[in-house]
């Protein structure tokens, strides 16, 4: 059974840093698609980053282009997203995604889903 389950979230000033964790397990590691995606109250989930599955090709939403950083661990099953440069606009539940055949920024795309951080960017 897949499980992904995030972590690192909390309160912080903008210009902070915060790092998250999404450590996933009953999945082969290199054989999934990872992405980080972000909701807000009354909005859509919002792609942020995603790491493809077999290489480390990343990708990044416009708006976190530069601040944010997803990397992995493969000995840990575990991917991370690096956030710096916290603004108010980042505020939102985090949440980590995989699916083993798919990968894009629609979030319909990803069958796994942890159940998601609060990260909040104080001014």
């Amino acid at each position: 059974q897949v499980h992904l389950v995030e972590s690192g979230g909390g309160l912080v000033q903008a210009g902070g840093s915060l790092r998250l964790s999404c450590a996933t397990s009953g999945l082969t590691f290199l054989n999934y698609y990872i992405g980080w995606f972000r909701q807000t109250p009354g909005k859509e989930r919002e792609f942020v980053a995603n790491i493809v599955r077999s290489d480390i090709t990343t990708y990044y939403s416009d708006s976190v282009k530069g601040r944010f950083t997803i990397s992995r661990d493969i000995d840990k099953n575990t991917v991370y997203l690096q956030m710096d440069s916290l603004n108010t606009e980042d505020t939102a539940v985090y949440y980590c995604a995989a699916d083993r055949l798919s990968w894009g920024r629609d979030p319909k795309i990803y069958y796994y889903w942890g159940q998601g951080t609060q990260v909040t960017v104080s001014s």
